[in-house]
């Protein structure tokens, strides 16, 4: 039985949350808040923002909301600090009181959310004045290379997997769809930034082997294959990368951030 998407903390965080542990770090640098501030991470998943605020942003508190039960029992028993606190929320009506917090932050979710405009009207409303909402999102489009290299090969090979590539179906994670977003709820000083970390595999069956998991797009693709399809996806995959002279595949991933204030 093919496992249900967004359930497996584990298999998504060798496909990508390890890397959004990179975007994670050098996000919180770019938004330099003080210390003893209150956090909410909507769309927390497997912790990796959590993780990188309660070591990097010294924070008060950190309160974590996701919908998959099964991400958030990878995010507790990753994250064991009692400044968190994990329980399963909507972005679109998040379990905070108005004005409650001071950041507002969200890593590779929002692209995943049915009503963006929503969301960003919740985390306008659990905000308080001057305080700052922020996301991150992939660049599924172009900067994403781990992800752009297999749906140019799988489209090779099946041209209708071109609508199940997230560079198609997620028209946000662009520069300015995500300014206008935050812009249209209200928020001031609205400001978007490239974070780009590298992805380095030891070899192709390294860059492969996370497509396995099923848990995230590509990888739900990948377990609809018949075996001869998989494996000539992974044939084809192997004469396209990258290959270092060692054997290594060294890419790199592209995140766009963005960031707001809160009217006071």
């Amino acid at each position: 039985m093919t496992k249900p998407v967004w359930a497996d903390g584990a298999a998504y965080e060798a496909y990508v949350g390890r890397w959004s542990r990179l975007v994670a770090r050098d996000f919180l640098h770019w938004l330099a808040l003080p210390p003893d501030l209150r956090w909410l991470d909507v769309g927390c998943g497997t912790g990796a923002l959590t993780a990188a605020v309660l070591a990097e942003a010294d924070p008060a508190h950190v309160t974590c909301v996701d919908p998959a039960a099964g991400f958030l029992a990878h995010a507790r028993d990753r994250v064991d600090d009692p400044r968190a606190a994990f329980g399963v929320g909507d972005a679109r009506a998040l379990p905070v009181g108005d004005a409650d917090v001071d950041v507002v932050v969200s890593g590779l979710t929002l692209n995943f959310v049915p009503e963006p405009a929503r969301a960003l009207a919740e985390f306008a409303r659990v905000l308080r004045p001057g305080g700052v909402a922020a996301a991150y999102v992939w660049d599924y489009a172009e900067g994403m290379a781990m992800m752009r290299h297999f749906w140019a090969a799988a489209e090779a090979l099946d041209p209708a997997a071109a609508e199940r590539s997230e560079g198609r179906r997620f028209p946000l994670c662009r520069p300015e769809p995500l300014r206008a977003l935050w812009t249209d709820a209200g928020f001031t000083a609205v400001a978007v930034e490239p974070v780009v970390v590298p992805t380095v595999f030891a070899d192709v069956d390294a860059y492969w082997a996370p497509f396995l998991g099923g848990q995230g797009s590509a990888p739900a693709y990948v377990a609809s294959l018949s075996g001869s399809d998989r494996a000539a996806l992974r044939d084809l995959l192997a004469t396209r990368l990258p290959v270092e002279a060692d054997g290594s595949v060294r890419l790199t991933a592209r995140a766009w951030a963005v960031r707001g204030t809160a009217p006071s």
